[in-house]
Order: structure tokens, then C-alpha cells, then sequence
């Protein structure tokens, strides 16, 4: 695993005037100007993350991925498909958590009118009331369709970068929420309950760790139907 950690560029941190003091244990050293973090320890960090993960998925528990800057978009979207789980992968709406049944009041209107384009009960409105109509939804789909599945509040949160999606992490918080989160060494980590402290910036990186919390997921699910 620390190989493959390795080799994704999961070791890569920020320049020392940007870390914050929660990650200093995980700190091995400085590569030109670089820090570097200590992959045994991040791939400790890794293992009991992935036992949490796989605990929810033995119970059918569902966890919400979050990352909506530009390196993590893919991964996130693609890793929580990938196991049937909701996704943000764009800009956090305020009051996901802790407003919810708003959030799912917009999601129910986003999936009326949606279904009524289908049945192409939207005819008997006038052209311009169509192309309103459209871009609502449109709206709507933007901000909500990842989502859209998640019924009830989730049991886990699955963040890159707590420091880009405070609020996320803040309103995880307040509901009570654990939060597993890819965390660079500009994160403060103190209220992550499952932080993964590596690269939260590269692409591989994120894939990488992202991938492996749903492998765990994934395998543990698999497991529990066996038994």
C-alpha cells in the first residue's frame, strides 16, 4: 500500500509556512521546500478508515461524498457511483445537513419536473414557460442530482480537502455526522474523525485514496451478503 500511496504522489504536503499544527506528527521532512508526509503513518490512518467504511457497508449504511474543486470532481462523482452512494461534486449548498428536508423539498421538484419533461406533460405550457421551466431544471440538476438518492440523512461523510469544504465539515459536526476526509497538510484535523492526511490535490492522489475507501466499501458489503 505505501508503495502504491507512493507512486500516486499521496506523500506530497504544502510548503511549511502553510501547514497547519494538527498534521506536524505526520510530517517526515521537506523535499525541495516540500513537505513530505509519513506514508506508514498515513497508511495507518488509511486502514482505520477503511474498517469504519466497511463497517457502514455491512450494515447498508450510506455515505455522502464531497469534493467540488476541480482535482477531486472526478473521483468523488465516480467513486460514489461506483458503490450506489450520493454525491456533491460541485459548489456545497448550505444547509445540505443541516436543513435537509428544504434540500429535499428542491430534490422532489427537481425530479417532478423531470419526470413530467419525460411524459411530455410540459406541452401545455407556452414556448417561453418551457425554456423557464428548462433552465430550472437544469438548475436544479446542477446542485441537486448527485443527491437525489439520498433519502435521509447520511451515516458517514467522505470529504477531499476539509479545509475547502469547512462548511461541509461544520455542518457534519453539528449533525453529529462522523466525517472521513483526505486532508493536506494545510487541514486542520482535529474534528475529522477518520482524517487520511496525504496529498489532497493531485488527481492520482485523490483517485487513488478515494478508490480505496470504496474498494472497502465495496468488499465489505460483498462480504456481508456471503455470510
Amino acid at each position: 500500500m505505501i508503495d502504491s500511496m507512493f507512486k500516486a504522489g499521496a506523500h506530497f504536503g504544502f510548503s511549511k509556512t502553510r501547514r497547519h499544527p494538527s498534521v506536524t506528527p505526520y510530517i517526515f521532512g521537506v523535499k525541495n521546500k516540500v513537505e513530505i508526509f509519513n506514508l506508514e503513518k498515513t497508511s495507518e490512518l488509511l486502514e482505520k478508515a477503511k474498517v469504519f467504511v466497511g463497517s457502514l457497508a455491512k450494515e447498508g449504511k450510506t455515505i455522502l461524498f464531497v469534493g467540488g474543486k476541480s482535482e477531486a470532481r472526478n473521483a468523488v462523482k465516480n467513486g460514489a457511483l461506483s458503490i450506489n452512494m450520493p454525491f456533491v461534486d460541485g459548489r456545497w449548498i448550505g444547509g445540505t445537513l443541516t436543513n435537509f428536508i428544504q434540500i429535499r423539498k428542491r430534490v422532489e421538484k427537481l425530479e417532478k419536473l423531470t419526470s413530467e419533461k419525460e411524459k411530455g406533460e410540459l406541452a401545455k405550457y407556452t414556448k417561453k414557460e418551457r425554456l423557464l421551466i428548462d433552465r430550472e431544471i437544469a438548475n436544479l440538476e446542477r446542485f441537486f442530482s448527485g443527491i437525489a438518492s439520498m433519502k435521509e440523512l447520511p451515516k458517514a461523510i467522505f470529504i477531499v480537502d476539509p479545509k475547502k469544504e469547512k462548511t461541509a465539515v461544520q455542518e457534519a459536526d453539528y449533525m453529529g455526522i462522523p466525517v472521513v476526509a483526505i486532508s493536506g497538510s494545510d487541514c486542520n484535523i482535529k474534528h475529522i474523525d477518520y482524517p487520511i492526511v496525504g496529498n489532497d490535490s493531485s488527481q492520482t492522489s485523490i483517485q487513488y485514496l478515494t478508490q480505496e475507501i470504496t474498494k472497502a466499501y465495496f468488499d465489505a458489503k460483498l462480504e456481508a451478503k456471503k455470510s
